[in-house]
């Protein structure tokens, strides 16, 4: 018998119908997977669930009972929880005093001890260690994710919703997770897992639900199918999964880094006298877990944060240049965080797409935006990118977070730039609109542009780059061509050990 049952949903917006008519059930004791392309229905289907959104049509069933539930509180009662993509969780607080602020008690005091001690007891039971002490600011993301799901668990949730949870992890991360989410089916609980990485799909799911413009194509045994036909089922055709490459036409050095020194927010050297060059025609990956200097590296090249050391953009010291100045200079840059630095959320999708070159001529009359041109800007980028809206004028926050990236991705690649910076550019975008960015990246290149891709996915950096750099606590610890590149020696390089990753290669060779 399902545990949740979901009949004939309907939720309809301005312009768009989110989900027509979907139903679809949830057992416990077993990983469902709701698979499909941004924009498919699948968050809004689970904002019906948690009491988020109001559905226009359709029952929700709960142990076989009719149930409306109409806020998150009474969602929480029905034994649902749901840890959304982006966090709510208050970083200067702590974990217990986050889990405190989530309850719904209505006490003039609260024994955080209490609390404390049975958030110790969930996160050994489940796998989810996690000090409740601890600031928030001062956790991994992997961690903050924990407190997220530790806050679910703490209100007895049975059903745990979990939308695109291994997006900004790493594979330790990763690994930690499922063996959390295999001790939660243990206990017989439900997971509904939202993820666009097929390969984690066939790995943790029994149940797949593939969703397509709102409505349901079916639902399969993960045993009885695989990534092919999935990848088939969310697109609606056939996908391929190799990236076209044209011949590689290899120009000049654009980019040349020199002894570069770098610090995080918190004021911790995370680029420690780091050395790389990139020619026009390559794409250069960088590999590496999360928090090995990437960021503050890419920040520091832009213009983004202090630094030391010496920037040279096509033969040009651009050290101590503005972000602006080094734009200007025909440099495009898709960040790691598409809403804290790639898009104003509550800024039309139009200004968006025009967000760091609105003052360029084509845009303007006189002093002034010209509006019809922007507008006819917005309205190519949209059809070419498949940025799915009704309307150009609608706010970015009404986007998916994959058609937020797509936006970013479209403004960015749209300015042909000799010296691109991509970082994480499919992170929370399906396998249609990912194989369409690996293709528009790869144009980019062929057409002389030098590349920078940042990326924790290894089979991204292999597909895409034409040379790597393994990063490692802010120094580039080993660089390699495509060909002599194999995940075994990358997650040793990644894991701090040269000397065997060269002994590899000496095997192999």
């Amino acid at each position: 018998m399902n545990f949740i049952e979901l009949k004939e949903i309907t939720k309809i917006y301005p312009g768009t119908v989110a989900c027509d008519k979907v139903s679809v059930g949830f057992r416990r004791g077993e990983v469902h997977t709701l698979l499909g392309e941004n924009g498919a229905g699948k968050s809004t289907l689970m904002n019906v669930l948690y009491g988020l959104a109001k559905p226009d049509g359709g029952t929700i069933f709960v142990n076989g009972k009719e149930t409306e539930i109409d806020s998150p509180k009474t969602a929480i009662a029905c034994g649902v929880g749901m840890v959304h993509q982006h966090f709510m969780l208050i970083p200067t607080l702590t974990v217990v005093e986050n889990v405190i602020l989530s309850l719904d008690e209505k006490k003039a005091f609260i024994d955080k001890k209490r609390v404390a001690a049975r958030i110790l007891e969930i996160s050994q039971k489940y796998g989810l260690l996690v000090d409740p002490y601890a600031k928030v600011s001062s956790l991994t993301v992997g961690q903050q994710q924990r407190v997220e799901i530790l806050k679910a668990l703490y209100k007895n949730c049975d059903l745990l919703v979990l939308d695109e949870p291994t997006a900004v992890l790493t594979p330790q991360e990763i690994r930690e997770l499922f063996v959390a989410i295999r001790n939660l089916i243990a206990e017989d609980k439900a997971v509904i897992f939202i993820s666009h990485k097929l390969n984690e799909v066939m790995e943790i799911s029994k149940v797949i639900t593939i969703l397509h413009l709102g409505k349901v194509v079916g639902s399969v045994n993960a045993c009885d199918t695989n990534a092919r036909e999935l990848a088939s089922m969310m697109v609606g055709k056939e996908v391929s999964f190799e990236v076209a490459r044209g011949e590689q036409k290899l120009g000049g050095t654009m980019l040349e880094v020199k002894d570069m020194h770098a610090k995080d927010s918190k004021g911790v050297e995370t680029v420690r006298g780091l050395n790389m060059q990139v020619r026009a025609g390559e794409i250069y990956g960088i590999a590496g877990v999360d928090g090995n200097g990437q960021s503050e590296l890419i920040r520091g090249i832009v213009g983004l944060c202090k630094k030391t050391g010496t920037v040279l953009i096509g033969g040009e010291d651009m050290s101590k240049s503005t972000p602006r100045q080094i734009l200007d200079k025909g440099v495009a840059h898709i960040p790691e965080d598409r809403q804290g630095m790639g898009v104003v959320m509550k800024m039309p999708i139009r200004n968006n797409l025009v967000l760091d070159t609105f003052y360029d001529e084509k845009f303007t009359k006189g002093v002034f935006l010209d509006w019809k041109k922007v507008d006819g800007q917005a309205g190519y980028l949209i059809e070419h990118y498949g940025i799915k809206t009704p309307d150009a004028g609608n706010p970015v926050s009404s986007l998916s977070g994959g058609n937020q990236q797509k936006v970013v991705v479209a403004r960015e690649l749209d300015k042909q730039p000799r010296l691109l910076f991509a970082v994480h550019p499919t992170r929370g975008v399906d396998i249609g609109a990912t194989q369409f960015i690996h293709e528009q990246i790869m144009a980019a290149r062929d057409a002389g542009c030098a590349v920078v891709l940042v990326s924790t996915e290894l089979d991204e950096i292999i597909s895409l780059s034409d040379r790597i750099g393994v990063i490692y606590e802010g120094v580039i610890l080993g660089e390699m061509d495509r060909k002599d590149a194999n995940y075994e020696r990358l997650g040793l390089l990644m894991a701090g050990k040269r000397d065997e990753a060269a002994q590899t290669v000496g095997k192999e060779g």
